[in-house]
């Protein structure tokens, strides 16, 4: 059982059941726009996303620790530099418009985690992107839109449609609304400085507003030229659940309600398209 524990916690705590959620959300915008499996991009997305939220969360620690870092850590590190190289060659396998993509996110994240920002943007002496009050959440969600939905969409030299337009713009909410159990969860803990959605309009408010963005999601649904049962099915439990484990979001939740439960949603998601179509 130990073993176990320690499997699932590493399994989490590397990152790879986030990266396996924007697999899951890529792969989902290779069905819904009727595309071949494409392993290039899915692996690539795979690989950055374990790299790029390593970097991010472990950024300060390795800078601070590096002479007594603790053995998880180590592996963690391990494990990334094992995964960055990986995700260089896949870089090497896709199209040059989604690695110029690739480029301008990449640097995004860099500025999102090092401190590079002059301090007069800043609330704090962080000076990135992250400390920026307010900006954390749709940061994230932009970085999640464009990778999952206009890399596999670049790669295979889709053209940028109204159908690709509205998957962006629903995919901007989804992630949104995502985040805000994250938000919910550690109200307590971030600095007021963040400006976080629950902190500039309460933890009731900001229920309300992901259920907007839920709705919406679902109605540009239906603005779509390509439209198909296993989609709209696909659509209404990705809506439905989601709405569930937002509306039953507290400050108290359980260690794995967001990190596991609703980080995994995407999969969720993926699995019920796939079965569906």
């Amino acid at each position: 059982m130990k073993v176990l524990k320690s499997l699932f916690s590493f399994y989490v705590n590397s990152s790879i059941h986030v990266a396996l959620a924007v697999y899951a959300m890529t792969w989902v915008t290779l069905v819904g726009l009727d595309l071949s499996y494409d392993e290039n991009s899915l692996y690539f997305v795979f690989y950055a996303t374990i790299t790029a939220y390593n970097f991010v969360k472990y950024f300060g620690l390795a800078k601070f620790h590096h002479r007594s870092l603790a053995n998880w850590l180590r592996i963690i590190q391990v494990f990334s530099a094992f995964c960055f190289l990986l995700m260089c060659f896949y870089l090497t396998r896709l199209k040059l418009d989604a690695v110029l993509l690739v480029g301008g996110l990449a640097l995004v994240t860099f500025l999102y985690a090092i401190p590079l920002i002059p301090k007069r943007f800043l609330f704090d002496e962080e000076q990135n992107l992250r400390q920026v009050g307010g900006l954390k959440v749709y940061i994230i969600a932009m970085v999640w839109s464009f990778v999952t939905v206009l890399i596999p969409v670049l790669n295979n030299g889709y053209e940028i449609n109204s159908d690709v337009i509205l998957l962006l713009i629903q995919r901007f909410f989804i992630v949104i609304v995502l985040m805000l159990p994250f938000e919910i969860r550690d109200l307590k803990y971030d600095s007021l400085k963040l400006a976080t959605i629950p902190q500039k309009i309460g933890i009731k408010k900001t229920k309300i507003i992901g259920t907007l963005l839920l709705l919406a999601y679902w109605i540009l649904e239906f603005f779509k030229n390509e439209l198909t049962n296993a989609s709209v099915l696909s659509t209404f439990m990705l809506v439905g659940i989601t709405f569930l484990l937002l509306l039953f979001s507290t400050e108290r939740q359980t260690k794995y309600y967001a990190s596991f439960w609703v980080e995994g949603i995407p999969i969720f998601w993926l699995i019920s398209l796939l079965l569906l179509s």
